[in-house]
């Protein structure tokens, strides 16, 4: 592939193909791309019709309206990382005898899609997960339950959704609810993997269990990975770090389309910043809350159905605009770097470099600290 800013390994392209003439291949950061075996291809297009980048904007959705929502179920609000409103659109869906697809924990907690026919198993799908996930055969899978007759809801990053979307025959669309989420891009999957042997080999242990953010421990607006090990749990910021940093994101993040109020999915959820200017008191106890913005009425109508269990209000979009509603994620300064190192010299290597592991990072800490208490002297 020329350029991979333009391919956000959806796996459209491959699941299309019906000779089989394409295979998603992972780099050095492990983002899969497409390779194309020249021997089968067959020269039919396909793989271009689908391909949710070179269509861009093409058949996405304007806003309808916008709502802040939390579960006023407790349990179901804790397990998710925002309001809580996922597990009710997918109750919902299951109890038509439809199935709902999401990212999960798979082998070694590798990020992976799977599909649920009971809330049991949507459960996996609660709480943030800051890794491209893997949809090796899913669109497949959707696209047979489809045509089974039943109704599905499949969840993911707005450009998955996309991919689905143009790979999905028209004629299936009115049983499949698409929920896209507001996505600040993914990180590596091979970084993510060394980061968890680094968590196991640094307190001796096995990972048992894990939270990207765990609300129950450091409250909804904190964002901290935390691990349980031996029994005992592990709380850290390193992997966060290079998130923010912008390091380690897929090239396509940085030329994302889908950075927008105008969507590809019926549904969009994303945590709710900026509530307190909309909806004073709202989420007074930080146990988190959603901004859900519908964008078809199919949409609609699942929100308004799930709204028996949630505390729903509506807003104004225009005024609960978050950065990548508006703009992709801007490349870290570092990132070149980050991408050239990473590969040869090892996670340890680029957390203590580009990361908070170095002492680059503990001088910063340091003046940071200084300039705060110089403000707080001089009354600034």
């Amino acid at each position: 592939m020329k350029d991979r800013s333009q391919c956000c390994g959806c796996t459209a392209c491959s699941s299309v193909c019906a000779h089989g003439a394409i295979a998603m291949k992972p780099d050095a950061l492990g983002f899969v791309y497409p390779e194309v075996d020249a021997d089968k291809c067959v020269g039919c297009g396909l793989c271009d019709s689908v391909c949710a980048f070179i269509k861009g904007k093409e058949g996405l959705y304007k806003p309808l309206c916008a709502f802040g929502a939390r579960n006023i179920n407790e349990d179901e609000l804790m397990q998710s990382r925002s309001g809580g409103v996922f597990p009710v659109l997918a109750g919902n869906v299951l109890a038509e005898g439809g199935v709902v697809y999401g990212a999960a924990y798979s082998d070694g907690f590798r990020v992976a899609h799977k599909r649920a026919e009971d809330m049991e198993a949507v459960v996996e799908f609660s709480g943030s997960k800051y890794v491209q996930s893997d949809l090796d055969g899913i669109f497949a899978m959707v696209k047979a339950d489809l045509k089974s007759g039943r109704k599905v809801l499949f969840s993911g990053t707005p450009c998955q959704v996309a991919g689905l979307k143009r790979f999905i025959p028209s004629s299936y669309e009115h049983n499949l609810l698409l929920v896209d989420i507001v996505c600040h891009g993914v990180p590596s999957p091979y970084v993510w993997r060394d980061y968890l042997a680094y968590q196991e080999k640094k307190h001796g242990g096995q990972v048992e269990s894990l939270s990207f953010r765990d609300k129950r421990l450091y409250g909804w607006k904190a964002h901290k990975e935390s691990f349980l090990i031996n029994g005992n749990t592990y709380s850290d910021r390193s992997f966060t770090y290079l998130f923010y940093e912008h390091v380690m994101l897929r090239d396509s993040c940085h030329s994302c389309p889908y950075s927008d109020t105008v969507r590809p999915g019926d549904v969009t959820l994303a945590d709710f910043w900026g509530w307190q200017n909309n909806l004073p008191g709202f989420n007074a106890d930080d146990k988190g809350v959603s901004l859900v913005i519908c964008s078809t009425d199919k949409g609609q109508e699942a929100v308004m159905k799930a709204g028996r269990k949630l505390d729903i209000r509506e807003v104004r979009l225009e005024n609960c605009l978050q950065p990548n509603l508006m703009y992709p994620s801007v490349p870290g300064r570092n990132r070149e770097a980050f991408v050239r190192d990473y590969p040869v010299k090892g996670l340890e290597y680029v957390m203590r470099r580009y990361g908070d592991r170095g002492w680059r990072y503990k001088i910063y800490v340091i003046y940071m600290k200084l300039k705060r208490k110089l403000k707080a002297c001089l009354g600034i």
